[in-house]
């Protein structure tokens, strides 16, 4: 089967990626304007979004994004807590500006504030959370791309990412597909090669997950450290008959460090 477009060389195994990180799993409210992206209710009543038409919106986004020759002029937005490290793994990668956390007023409006930017377009990771700093761009006449559920308001958004924008996995996926694709177009990246960067450095971590993966390595190093005493202690207790499972150990701390051991 031939290709029709370049981009469609990646469709298929991107809409896998989307199936396993839920991003077609909707609400179980549904506006008018999101019906058109909806494929069916399951049996507990939540909307399914038609992931082919989620894959389509993302890469008109990305063309959008990529025609903007300044990429300081993209302003990625999001209120939410699980979007924190994808939109600022968007902007690092894409040469993008990017605020997060509370949305202050007056930063596209009053030019006092301290934060006060004037970008050419802005990307939003949820229209009800981030309703405010659309507000201001629609005064602004700034274009918003936006990630949009199924209950999500479109009011002021001019092209909305039907999925889920509430899951880690599926906002760590949707910015790292958006991140791929700018590349891609901008030249940046080969599409004959895969992207090394991988979805999980987009993907939110709580403090506890970090913490317990560095308590586990910790773990680890006493272990070997462990280890290493044994072997040393071993050696030590069979210095005068040199005998073979201590040389390995003598060689490779050297008899002046034996010598300190045994003082």
């Amino acid at each position: 089967m031939t290709q029709a477009f370049a981009y469609s060389k990646t469709r298929d195994n991107d809409l896998a990626l989307m199936l396993a990180s839920e991003t077609h799993l909707g609400t179980q409210n549904c506006t008018n304007l999101m019906e058109p992206y909806m494929f069916k209710r399951n049996r507990d009543g939540i909307h399914i979004i038609n992931i082919s038409k989620t894959w389509e919106k993302l890469m008109v986004a990305a063309r959008i994004i990529a025609s903007i020759k300044n990429p300081k002029d993209v302003l990625v937005v999001s209120g939410r807590e699980y979007a924190q490290r994808a939109i600022l793994k968007f902007a690092t990668h894409t040469g993008a500006n990017y605020m997060g956390g509370k949305w202050v007023p007056g930063s596209l409006t009053n030019q006092i504030t301290k934060k006060f930017v004037e970008p050419r377009l802005i990307i939003v990771s949820d229209p009800a959370t981030d309703h405010q700093c659309i507000k201001e761009a629609g005064y602004m006449n700034i274009p918003v791309i936006a990630l949009a559920n199924a209950d999500s308001p479109l009011s002021g958004v001019d092209v909305a990412i039907a999925a889920n924008n509430r899951g880690k996995k599926s906002i760590a996926l949707l910015f790292w597909l958006l991140a791929r694709e700018t590349l891609y177009l901008r030249g940046t990246l080969n599409r004959d090669q895969d992207w090394d960067i991988m979805v999980d450095l987009f993907m939110f971590r709580e403090i506890k997950e970090v913490e317990a993966a560095q308590e586990e390595a910790g773990d680890e190093e006493l272990h070997q450290e462990n280890e290493e005493g044994t072997a040393v202690a071993d050696a030590l207790k069979h210095d005068d008959n040199d005998d073979e499972e201590a040389a390995p150990v003598r060689r490779r701390l050297g008899q002046q460090g034996i010598r300190q051991l045994k003082t």
